[in-house]
């Protein structure tokens, strides 16, 4: 009788794990439930205090090495797009929005809410549902806790004998350093699995969808960094490595987006501000490229 009853108690608790994963799925599934599931769930080590100063401290890193854009138009606009992206996202912590000049067309993460644009990425995204997409897959990351989960797993089977503490915190500056501005501190920092860029994407277009905006504009941003790949490999950052812009990749996002998003009567899909925000960055970078070049300087009525 004990035999039975351990039976039946094992099936019980089975089966209420297995109603607590269907239920998270549902959640997951579900864009009106953003902000009331928890999909950073997971073994982790690090609680979302160390995760913020860990981020933080990298931040850090990052502007020291970096050409951070310290023009306030670009900076408060980029901020604003992210701002609302979060509000409408499953993040737990708060984020800050940077540019930094770089001509591969990507966007950064860092543990606890760091988010680094490069300037590639605005001249690249014609449209602002397209960088808010890319924007959109790195918040994402932070509110899935990719990185303190792939570090927890790290420390978990202490790979090499080496602390992740130690690659995280304090040998990061000599790391950026080596690696130089064009080399794409993202595989520097992190580590992403196939599965957490899945993820990424499917959590995105669902943050892009319920800030207003097209979530097709993950489809053409996407379409685009696999067109610029194909046709000058290397130029994406090796963030992708794990997870290529392939056709599969944006087949898969495309089926997600008819599956789970509702279909509206309107979405935000490009504005005025952001097409002169866009211009204003392609200027800023073309009078910078003279000034390096000895050419030259025009002053245009966009520039002001």
């Amino acid at each position: 009788m004990r035999f039975w009853c351990g039976l039946v108690c094992l099936a019980a608790v089975a089966a209420g794990a297995a109603s607590a994963q269907d239920t998270g799925r549902k959640k997951k599934d579900d864009p009106g439930q953003i902000g009331s599931r928890d999909v950073g769930k997971g073994v982790n080590f690090y609680s979302l205090e160390k995760e913020m100063a860990m981020g933080k401290q990298l931040a850090e890193e990052v502007r020291r090495q970096a050409k951070v854009v310290e023009d306030p138009l670009i900076s408060e606009y980029v901020n604003r797009i992210g701002q609302n992206l979060v509000r409408n996202s499953d993040a737990k912590v708060p984020f800050t929005f940077q540019v930094i000049e770089g001509e591969s067309p990507n966007a950064f993460a860092l543990p606890g809410g760091y988010v680094f644009i490069y300037t590639a990425l605005l001249e690249i995204a014609d449209e602002e549902d397209e960088l808010a997409a890319a924007m959109a897959h790195e918040i994402a990351h932070v509110a899935a806790r990719h990185m303190t989960k792939q570090a927890t797993k790290s420390q978990m089977v202490n790979l090499a004998g080496v602390p992740v503490g130690v690659i995280l915190g304090g040998g990061i500056g000599g790391a950026v350093a080596r690696q130089g501005a064009t080399a794409g501190w993202p595989a520097v920092f992190m580590h992403f699995t196939r599965q957490d860029e899945a993820e990424a994407d499917y959590l995105g277009v669902q943050y892009l969808y319920a800030a207003g905006y097209d979530p097709n504009g993950a489809i053409s941003i996407f379409e685009k960094l696999e067109s610029l790949e194909k046709k000058q490999p290397g130029t994406v950052a090796r963030i992708f490595s794990t997870h290529p812009m392939d056709a599969a990749r944006i087949q898969k996002t495309e089926q997600e987006i008819d599956r789970i998003l509702p279909a509206r009567d309107e979405y935000v899909v490009n504005t005025s501000e952001y097409m002169a925000i866009r211009q204003r960055t392609i200027a800023l970078g073309a009078r910078k490229k003279a000034s390096e070049d000895g050419r030259p300087q025009l002053r245009t009525r966009q520039d002001e």
